[in-house]
């Protein structure tokens, strides 16, 4: 599948200089699908080499120059739209639709983007004598070494991509090993759009030797990482000795909060839709639910009724509505996390193992719990996975404290008809990010990211380019 893909360096497509290979796999069948580039320290030299060759020239090209090219590049995205798609279904076991709008997403990056380039605003500050002139500029951080995960292997490289081109940066992007495809698609539609040599450059391989390799070289300014919280810390460490500018998105264990104003029936089909989406494994995904006990029957009741009736499947069959978890390693947790719960006295209202009618692959049933105790893996743990445990609760500060307790600040929500109820909800929760009835949080339009360990700086929006550029402050005399 990767037959003309290997690592990009300054333009061109090359196999790694080792001629190392490393498999992906099919997590519906566990299929070997094709092999990338296991890049060597001298290729990620050559990487380096060229980003810095590229800022130089991306640097000075003129924002309106960037945008058109940038443009081009969301044209080409959504014109390969099918075949992107098929690509990250493949690798990933997510749904043909899901795939689709994911790459849809990614366009949207470019796109938005490409508007942003030309509104790096800077400011005007009125001096104390007539002699002087105050201002401050905004200029490229420099070369950006940018870490992604499998989750949402062509947006969540987007939005690094995408960012760092506006701000007029290069950047080294290092996608998931799991799934490496739908990126090298993004990389393909940069290169037939025109972007310069040097500044877009992709290496695969191991992910901790690439990542030191990369990180501890002078020549790159700017980390931006997506990933788990321990994966988070180690880069931060590694981009510390180096006072590299750091933007991380990490994970994240959303509480869900249905007050009982709420429609229970409506609350519960939004909150099962989105909490299936992608297998469950989404770093917003809704993942602890307080459901208040006026409500909590009629809200698990629907909740499961749901659940029981998702087509899981092979991504690209018809009419599949979850595919496989990524790996055998999410399966098993997820098993662990559903028997923890269940000898800690919760109550299985849906699915709960591996379906029957699938063999192979990675694949585990929409699995609902109810009546969770707060001590459960499940409920201190991000999951990941398909499964959706409800706890109940009557009193509104303690249902917040609980919300609160956990190190994660990533997304959360709240199901309130009344105003009052919630304003303050989504004032008191420790998030980055905040659905009140509703869930589909992430477009290209608005900030992405979280507070606590679930990461620092915002993706996505007119705030996500400031995370690629520095302010510089120029006082004049004459």
């Amino acid at each position: 599948m990767y037959q003309d893909l290997g690592l990009y360096l300054d333009g061109r497509w090359t196999a790694a200089a080792g001629g190392g290979v490393k498999e992906v796999h099919d997590p519906s069948n566990g299929e070997v699908v094709g092999t990338i580039a296991d890049a060597t320290p001298d290729d990620l030299d050559a990487a380096l080499a060229a980003a810095e060759k590229g800022m130089a020239v991306w640097r000075r090209t003129s924002p309106w120059d960037r945008a058109a090219k940038m443009r081009k590049v969301a044209a080409l995205i959504r014109d390969r739209v099918d075949t992107i798609a098929t690509i990250m279904s493949i690798e990933t076991g997510k749904p043909l639709a899901e795939a689709k709008g994911e790459t849809g997403a990614a366009a949207d990056q470019f796109e938005w983007y490409s508007e942003e380039t030309k509104r790096i605003y800077g400011q005007t500050i009125e001096s104390r004598t007539p002699d002087t002139r105050m201002q401050v500029i905004y200029q490229p951080v420099g070369v950006v070494a940018a870490f992604s995960a499998w989750n949402f292997p062509a947006l969540l490289p987007a939005r690094k991509m995408a960012a760092a081109l506006a701000a007029g940066c290069s950047i080294v992007i290092k996608p998931a090993g799991e799934a490496p495809g739908s990126c090298g698609a993004l990389v393909l539609a940069c290169h037939d759009a025109g972007i310069p040599p040097g500044v877009v450059n992709l290496v695969t391989g191991s992910s901790g030797m690439i990542a030191s390799r990369l990180i501890a070289s002078p020549i790159v300014r700017k980390v931006s990482v997506t990933g788990s919280v321990p994966v988070g810390k180690q880069i931060l460490h590694l981009a510390a000795d180096g006072m590299k500018k750091v933007s991380m998105e990490l994970g994240g264990h959303g509480p869900v909060i249905v007050f009982a104003d709420a429609d229970p029936e409506r609350a519960a089909e939004t909150c099962a839709a989105t909490k299936f989406r992608n297998c469950g494994q989404v770093c917003i995904s809704p993942s602890r639910f307080y459901v208040h006990e006026e409500i909590y029957g009629v809200f698990a009741e629907r909740f499961a009724e749901v659940a029981r009736n998702i087509k899981i499947g092979r991504g690209l069959d018809e009419g599949t509505q979850m595919g496989p978890m990524a790996n055998a390693r999410g399966l098993e947790t997820a098993k662990a996390m559903v028997q923890d719960a269940l000898d800690r006295g919760a109550d299985l209202l849906a699915g709960g193992k591996q379906p029957n009618e699938f063999n192979r692959g990675y694949f585990f049933e929409p699995t609902v719990l109810g009546r969770v105790p707060d001590d459960a893996r499940i409920m201190v743990e991000e999951p990941f996975a398909p499964v959706a445990p409800i706890a109940t609760f009557t009193d509104y500060d303690e249902v917040m404290q609980r919300a609160n307790s956990l190190p994660f600040g990533l997304a959360g929500y709240v199901f309130s008809n009344d105003l009052e109820t919630a304003t303050r909800a989504y004032e008191d929760l420790e998030v980055g990010m905040v659905g009140v009835n509703e869930m589909l949080l992430a477009t290209a339009e608005a900030p992405f990211g979280g507070v606590k360990e679930s990461g620092m700086g915002r993706e996505g929006g007119a705030l996500g380019i400031h995370d690629y550029l520095e302010p510089k402050y120029v006082k004049t005399k004459f």
